[in-house]
């Protein structure tokens, strides 16, 4: 029992935490970030990179817990809700890939509080972002048995955590590490990102087709 709830735990934490950092893909947000934080000295640099970190993770908990509830509330399957999200990560994949990122960069003065708009949402935790977790919660709730669901629900706010604490590292050492990757290092990181959303989108959609099927 004990090496079931372990591999239980370690199957959704694994595989939320990677599916969030390449769909975030931090290093991405650095071009934003240093326009935003350009006016302002280190202390500021690291309040807004602690700041943004803290929306994301609220955005994406809100996401899990509360998806299930909107899914119901407009009456959209679970197998249609991972068709689309699968569809919408293969899109931000495909953007990122062939050099399109096609999450929204507002301008960096549009913004009363840069740090969760545009920077947390939707820079970092944008479409894509939301749509996996909401896939992920999808599949919790099949799993059936309380203690099951209960530890596949830590694995994942586990994983939110995690890759928002990657987040804010990457963030606060924006400057030095955009001085060392280059324009090219990070353009070459962006679209091999690209190339596992596509991967991660058609997992989705195959998944999505399954649940749809089997539901009719």
């Amino acid at each position: 029992m004990a090496a079931s709830a372990i591999g239980l735990f370690a199957s959704f934490f694994l595989g939320s935490f990677f599916g969030l950092v390449t769909i975030i893909n931090p290093p991405s947000a650095i071009p934003l970030f240093n326009a935003l934080s350009a006016p302002l000295d280190e202390r500021g640099a690291d309040r807004l990179a602690r700041d943004a970190s803290v929306y994301v993770f609220a955005i994406l908990t809100v996401s899990l817990f509360a998806g299930g509830l909107i899914l119901a509330s407009f009456g959209i399957s679970y197998g249609a809700l991972r068709i689309a999200g699968g569809i919408v990560v293969a899109s931000l994949g495909h953007g990122m890939l062939f050099g399109r990122d096609e999450r929204g960069t507002p301008e960096a003065g549009a913004a009363r509080n840069p740090a969760f708009f545009p920077l947390a949402l939707p820079g970092i935790s944008g479409p894509g972002s939301i749509a996996v977790i909401i896939g992920i919660s999808t599949e919790i709730r099949e799993i059936g048995g309380w203690a099951d669901t209960l530890i596949a629900w830590t694995a994942t706010v586990a994983a939110i955590v995690c890759a928002s604490l990657l987040t804010w590292l990457v963030l606060r050492s924006a400057r030095s590490i955009s001085n060392r990757l280059g324009p090219n290092g990070i353009e070459v990181m962006t679209r091999l990102m690209g190339f596992l959303l596509i991967c991660i989108g058609v997992q989705f959609v195959a998944s999505g087709i399954r649940t749809f099927v089997s539901g009719i």
